[in-house]
């Protein structure tokens, strides 16, 4: 539940960056988000495999 939490807090902290980029063009704000995106997908990937891994235990 902590990777989750993780996401998260991830995309809330990203939040501000998106409107940023969405209402205001800043080109900036919009790495940033490219960043946390790929930070996102990575951090869903890992949080498939526990989710598989704890379904395969039991």
């Amino acid at each position: 539940m902590e990777r989750f939490n993780q996401l998260e807090a991830l995309v809330a902290s990203t939040k501000e960056d998106a409107r940023k980029f969405y209402e205001n063009g800043n080109k900036a704000a919009g790495t940033r988000v490219r960043k946390a995106m790929q930070e996102l997908k990575a951090l869903a990937q890992e949080i498939r495999v526990e989710i598989q891994e704890k379904k395969s235990e039991g």
